[in-house]
């Protein structure tokens, strides 16, 4: 069977694993994998069901790599990888996760409930059907036709089902890169499944870096009708506010036209305060910022800068007169260098969007995190590209069972074409 011979083949096996896609994912969703960060017990119950199944499938070696840790069920985070050897040892990673976001209000769940997924007519709900179920059973779909019809890859194929994405990865890609970095080479390229577009154009190749600033304010509280005798908390955050949207307009003044929006952001989301009637002036004020930091700026260079604006904040509505305020990073994630549009990755999904939807790649960035960073931190080229309804953390989450089945022919067409 020569190159151009395999592809109808293979499109008419993908399709008729549609069944076997949907109730594998139906089996997935009903195992909840809730990062102990959330409440939950990870990622075990998930990780076993999959390993089982896909063991008797035919890969060449499926692995699990276990990340210590003891809040969760089985003591550790399973990370599941699956290989198929290529005729080259440079690897195509697919790169998916396990655990999923809480379900949230539960009365918002009309469909179906979270942990219960339902087949309504070519969707399935559930929490974690699109994110990051969709492209799980996609890239398990792609496999098993590769398996079935007796098709060997160009480059050795990993499936990575990684743990702990929804909480900062420490559990999960990370934990992979830093203990088992033997895995992986700068000369591998990858695929990240997690965020895309309806039509399947969009093809990220970048994103901002990432930070969660946690700022903790301590004054003195009085009754408000007295505030002379006390200090204000929430007057120091809204100063502090005020001089960081003066940073941003001020320094941090770059545009790249690949994100949108395409500037620096950082935005008060959180805020607790230790007033809890309007006759208290608070004592303490509690303040999160979430930071998306263009590539091109130091993440770390920022965080300073905005510890600076917290001081002089401080200065200005307190003096000196009690402890200086605190600045904690709760999370970062630094953005690697942007993979490039003409990397081997890029041009190959490409070329599968053409032939198969005939849509154009629309190269972006993005404000949102994803494992991609990681990967490209360490020179491996990633591109992050699905097609999807964009219905991740919602309650009625649903998988739309075409996105799936389309998107695993883009999959098997990057595993059979994408060269050494």
């Amino acid at each position: 069977m020569n190159r151009q011979e395999w592809r109808p083949e293979l499109q008419a096996k993908i399709n008729a694993l549609r069944d076997l896609g949907v109730s594998t994912l139906l089996e997935l969703l009903r195992r909840p994998a809730i990062s102990p960060d959330f409440g939950g017990e990870g990622e075990y119950d998930k990780a076993m069901y999959l390993y089982d199944l896909i063991s008797r499938w035919g890969f060449d070696s499926v692995e699990v790599y276990w990340a210590p840790d003891r809040r969760a069920k089985g003591g550790g985070r399973p990370n599941v990888v699956a290989t198929i050897k290529g005729s080259s040892n440079r690897r195509l990673w697919i790169i998916t996760h396990l655990d999923v976001v809480p379900p949230g209000d539960l009365s918002a769940w009309k469909v179906t409930a979270p942990f219960e997924p339902k087949v309504v007519g070519s969707k399935v709900y559930g929490r974690g059907s699109e994110d990051n179920g969709q492209a799980t059973v996609s890239s398990l779909m792609a496999a098993r036709a590769l398996l079935d019809l007796g098709l060997r890859p160009r480059r050795t194929v990993s499936l990575a089902f990684v743990a702990d994405e929804e909480a900062g990865s420490r559990y999960g890609l990370q934990h992979l890169l830093e203990a088992h970095g033997e895995l992986f080479s700068g000369y591998d390229e990858a695929l990240v499944p997690d965020a895309g577009s309806g039509d399947g154009s969009q093809v990220e190749v970048t994103e901002k870096s990432i930070a969660w600033l946690r700022l903790k304010v301590r004054g003195v509280q009085v009754h408000a009708s007295m505030p002379h005798k006390g200090v204000n908390a929430n007057r120091v955050a809204v100063e502090l506010i005020r001089r960081v949207d003066g940073l941003l307009r001020s320094k941090y003044v770059e545009r790249d036209e690949l994100f949108d929006p395409p500037t620096t952001t950082c935005e008060p989301t959180v805020y607790r305060s230790s007033s809890n009637s309007p006759n208290i002036i608070p004592g303490y004020v509690e303040l999160v910022y979430d930071c998306r930091v263009l590539p091109r700026y130091d993440v770390n260079e920022l965080i300073a800068d905005i510890a600076k604006a917290l001081e002089e904040a401080y200065a200005s509505v307190a003096g000196s007169r009690l402890a200086r305020p605190e600045i904690e990073a709760t999370y970062i994630l630094r953005a690697g260098p942007p993979t490039p549009t003409d990397s081997p990755i890029a041009r190959t999904l490409g070329a599968a969007l053409r032939e198969l939807r005939g849509v154009e790649p629309r190269f972006v960035g993005i404000g949102g995190g994803t494992v991609a960073s990681l990967l490209r931190a360490k020179g491996v080229h990633a591109v992050v590209w699905e097609t999807i309804d964009e219905v991740a953390h919602q309650p009625d989450e649903y998988c739309n069972v075409t996105n799936m089945v389309e998107d695993a022919k883009v999959m098997a067409y990057l595993m059979l074409e994408l060269g050494p």
